[in-house]
């Protein structure tokens, strides 16, 4: 059994953010992350981000990582890291099982704090499994990391921020995007996004969804519908695409496992993504020395993940007894980031569901 006080689990922006304020504080910690490169979904990220200057406005996001990641590296004395581990389990005596180079670990730690991410959602039609069928994460990863290209006749399904921005960089790549298709009868994500899809010529069809994939060895066509205001399928409206591959970008689900393995209260909110964490004002969980930040608390964009973590990793080291110099400056100034980025054109959504999360 190896003892630490303050276990981050998760090495995304949160994550980071979180180590690095703990180390500023005092608080030694150790960071856990499933990946060899630590980032998270920063990493396969090629896009500015919008913002203001103290959230990285106008950089990339594989940018973004890089520079979180040489924050928390400054710290070697305070924070050790495990790459390429895997969290298995997470007990009610704070106990954690952790499968490293083919070895189970326990540690057992004072104080947890959860930084575990999203995953995509799915969507189920008619043979969704068939090779060809990617998320937008995979894309983005096939893409921006290893320089593959996923297909040359692709339609996109969702008109998300990622949805469009993926589209954009697939056209960079030389990938006929045949069209984006969105069940909702609104666009999903921001104009200035959606003005430079259709600058390139790719219709955006609104009120529409995918019914099936056709192929054999791969998928080789697809079928969409129209849908009605009571979100049916309209008879007849079927049209049919010639495709070697499907993206699939209609949203992140928070990674809550570990939260309900070790029985948090939780709840299913839409507004968030799906089944969350209770949170407390502390940022904790109900149970007590448990915290949870980032996506596994609640989908935002990254900017609020990166601001929550660094507040997570303030509060978690003042409950060990390591309160940062500048605690109540740094608090201040990071609830107003808070604050003005769920003010932003989605705030609504997410300020609703933070008042049916809270304890």
């Amino acid at each position: 059994m190896i003892n630490k006080d303050l276990v981050i689990i998760g090495g995304g922006p949160a994550g980071l953010c979180a180590a690095k304020m703990a180390a500023e504080a005092g608080q030694s910690c150790l960071l856990i992350d499933r990946n060899r490169t630590l980032g998270g979904q920063l990493i396969k990220q090629t896009h500015m981000f919008f913002g203001s200057e103290k959230q990285f406005a106008k950089t990339r996001g594989i940018d973004i990582a890089n520079k979180l990641v040489e924050d928390v590296r400054k710290h070697p004395d305070l924070i050790e890291i495990w790459d390429d581990a895997t969290v298995v389990g997470l007990y009610q005596d704070k106990v954690i099982t952790v499968l490293k180079n083919e070895l189970y670990i326990k540690v057992q730690s004072k104080a947890v704090i959860i930084s575990t991410g999203a995953s995509e959602k799915v969507l189920a039609f008619e043979n969704n499994d068939l090779p060809g069928i990617y998320g937008a994460g995979a894309v983005q990863t096939l893409m921006n990391v290893y320089g593959v290209k996923p297909g040359s006749r692709i339609v996109m399904v969702g008109s998300g921020n990622i949805g469009l921005i993926v589209s954009y960089q697939l056209m960079q790549a030389g990938v006929r995007v045949l069209s984006i298709i969105e069940a909702s009868p609104k666009i999903g994500g921001y104009k200035v996004h959606a003005s430079k899809i259709r600058r390139l010529g790719i219709d955006i069809v609104t009120s529409c969804t995918i019914k099936k994939a056709i192929g054999t060895e791969a998928v080789e066509k697809i079928v969409t519908v129209k849908l009605d205001e009571k979100w049916n399928e309209v008879p007849g409206s079927e049209k049919e695409y010639e495709v070697d591959a499907v993206c699939i970008a209609v949203g992140l689900t928070p990674l809550t496992n570990l939260q309900s393995m070790i029985g948090s209260e939780m709840k299913y909110i839409s507004e968030l993504g799906g089944l969350v964490p209770v949170i407390y004002p502390n940022h904790e969980t109900s149970i007590e020395n448990i915290f949870s930040c980032g996506d596994a608390s609640g989908i935002e964009e990254a900017s609020s993940a990166i601001v929550e973590g660094y507040i997570t990793g303030l509060l978690a080291s003042k409950k060990l007894g390591n309160v940062h110099p500048r605690y109540d400056e740094l608090m201040d100034e990071y609830n107003t980031q808070l604050n003005n980025l769920r003010n932003g054109p989605f705030g609504d959504k997410i300020l609703n569901g933070l008042k049916k999360q809270g304890a």
